[in-house]
């Protein structure tokens, strides 16, 4: 019996992937932002992981700006406010997430069935800020979690692998109002989690951030309009699901971390000072390469090649001049700036390091 479910959820995802690659493959869109940010304090005893959030830290941790449509402003705001807000330790990250519901329900029971067929919370995780290798965690409302590890994007031929786990994960939900009961009006539901850090890595296990630090990272709350069948919620037929997220992307597609926010590690406690943000000193330089690389595949799928130069992509005169070096299957573009040289791929793979 067990083995025929993997089997089903297996076939499941195999048939989303292809579908969602071929979505992702034609969003070659310049991102316009701007990135959302978060600065994270330190939590001076890790918070119970319940649900509720209501432990002294907690109490002083910031909220973050309420979630937009994933598209941004040009889309109408979301009808349920979403927020969150964040901790860290040495040993875990703690999110707590507030979604505004009037009707709570869920119907997956099972780890890494796709929960987003679900209304759900989900976290984006990419410590290294390459755009590669980086961690999805979904739940929904019956604390059921998939959590997943990416490669590389979809659009850049990444696949899913879902028999990966986040080893040593908590979640918890709590819902003020009541669970799957058509007819009563709800409030809200609450999810908290306690990510180690030493599970964030494929090979190898990830050491705590170092003050400072900075993560891309994006929270996204799928919303699914539903009606009373026989006293069970149902889908409106013919109803697209609603993305609500922290930081918008600009383009139906969370799988393009370049879009994401950014996560700034502050080592001092919640409530004792304000840290400034600090934008990574990389960040210009890499607006840039994020530039050259959608120009790139607009040109790729006209020409059948790479170009080797911005002027024949059509970019208007950058502030720091990237040098490309391209043939008809791969390019990379490089800007050396500040000390640093910061390079771009055709899989949308980018890297810094320090001259």
């Amino acid at each position: 019996m067990c083995s025929a479910i993997r089997y089903l959820t297996l076939l499941l995802l195999l048939c989303w992937q292809p579908l969602c690659a071929q979505v992702f493959s034609t969003q070659f869109k310049p991102f316009k932002g701007p990135v959302r940010h978060y600065v994270v304090y330190q939590a001076p005893v890790p918070p119970v992981i319940d649900g509720k959030g209501n432990e002294a830290a907690w109490q002083q941790a910031e909220w973050t700006a309420d979630f937009r449509d994933i598209e941004g402003d040009g889309k109408p705001a979301p009808a349920q406010r979403t927020r969150v807000k964040m901790l860290w330790d040495a040993t875990h990250l703690y999110i707590l997430a507030e979604m505004e519901e009037t009707d709570v329900w869920g119907s997956l029971l099972r780890h890494d069935t796709i929960i987003f067929h679900d209304n759900d919370f989900e976290v984006f995780l990419d410590p290294d800020g390459d755009a590669h290798q980086y961690y999805e965690i979904e739940v929904n409302a019956l604390n059921t979690v998939m959590d997943l590890f990416m490669p590389r994007p979809y659009r850049n031929g990444g696949n899913a692998l879902l028999t990966w786990d986040v080893k040593g994960l908590r979640t918890a939900v709590h819902v003020d109002g009541t669970l799957n009961r058509p007819g009563d009006k709800d409030r809200a539901w609450t999810v908290e989690m306690a990510v180690p850090f030493q599970s964030l890595g494929f090979h190898r296990g990830r050491s705590a951030p170092r003050d400072s630090a900075t993560w891309r990272v994006n929270f996204s709350r799928v919303h699914w309009d539903t009606d009373v069948v026989n006293g069970r919620y149902v889908k409106r037929p013919g109803r697209p699901e609603h993305n609500w997220v922290w930081s918008p992307q600009e383009v139906i597609n969370m799988h393009a971390p370049e879009r994401w926010g950014y996560l700034q590690f502050c080592a001092q406690h919640a409530g004792t000072a304000r840290a400034p943000f600090r934008e990574p000193a990389t960040a210009a330089a890499e607006r840039i390469l994020w530039e050259v690389y959608y120009l790139q595949q607009q040109y790729h799928r006209q020409h059948r090649r790479y170009a080797a130069d911005v002027a024949t992509l059509g970019m208007q005169q950058p502030a720091m001049m990237p040098v490309i070096e391209a043939t008809s299957a791969q390019f990379t573009a490089v800007i050396r700036n500040a000390g640093a040289i910061t390079v771009i791929n055709h899989e949308g793979k980018i890297t810094t390091r320090h001259e």
